[in-house]
């Protein structure tokens, strides 16, 4: 147990000297700093559009922000999340391994009273502990933001929510964190070991979300929720999820 502590406290100091890793975090913790604004910004455009036309008497349509969650205005962090998250998990995991491998000093560690296990759980207990401090800033930022637009507190029904999402984030980037970690074990060069789990980490982003949309493509362009169609694996898996 002390071995993983020592090498998740070398991990956290080596975290705070990377330079791309902290250029994504930056990126990360802005865009989802602004995602509750663009979450208000996008109800207040689309429910001035909906009053000018009722005005007008072109729709009797209701209000497609009336029963809307105060979550929705975080919606767009589960994007970034994704985009920016992930991506940013990957590149920390591939450094963890590659800059022991490249400075050399992975024999001289191993040469100590340390096994191969306890190397690579201290090394992800740091990076886990790193996520666990950012995604709990985020959230209090999230909280914060979102509570200033309803003006009021989150109830605490939403609040458990956002933080159960947080949790699940925390999961998902640590997994991202493991592929990446896994990948620069095994890669001889830097640029392989990004190659494989950014690959993945595309068909994740990209390819799944398109599977799920491509069956009914139009109902993204309209903020009132369309009638699902029952049936279908992914449908199944949304339903789950």
């Amino acid at each position: 147990m002390t071995a993983v502590l020592t090498m998740a406290r070398q991990e956290l100091v080596a975290l705070r000297r990377e330079r791309l890793p902290l250029v994504l975090l930056i990126v990360f913790i802005v865009m989802v700093s602004v995602s509750s604004l663009i979450g208000w910004l996008t109800n207040s455009t689309v429910s001035s559009v909906w009053e000018k036309t009722t005005q007008a008497g072109l729709t009797t349509a209701p209000n497609p922000f009336t029963d809307v969650s105060a979550l929705y205005y975080a919606r767009n962090t589960v994007i970034y999340l994704v985009l920016i998250g992930a991506l940013m998990a990957i590149v920390v995991g591939v450094t963890s391994t590659m800059r022991d491998r490249k400075a050399r000093t992975i024999d001289l560690v191993l040469s100590r009273p340390i096994g191969i296990p306890a190397y690579l759980l201290g090394k992800l207990a740091g990076i886990g502990a790193w996520l666990a401090m950012i995604l709990a800033a985020v959230a209090i930022i999230s909280w914060t933001s979102i509570s200033l637009i309803t003006n009021g507190p989150l109830p605490l029904g939403d609040t458990a929510r956002l933080l159960g999402f947080y949790v699940v984030a925390w999961v998902l980037l640590l997994a991202f964190v493991t592929l990446g970690m896994a990948s620069g074990i095994y890669s001889s060069r830097e640029t392989t070991a990004l190659l494989v789990p950014i690959s993945i980490w595309s068909i994740v982003a990209f390819v799944l979300p398109q599977i799920g949309t491509s069956a009914n493509p139009v109902s993204l362009l309209n903020p009132v929720p369309s009638v699902a169609v029952p049936g279908g694996a992914f449908d199944t898996l949304n339903t789950v999820l």
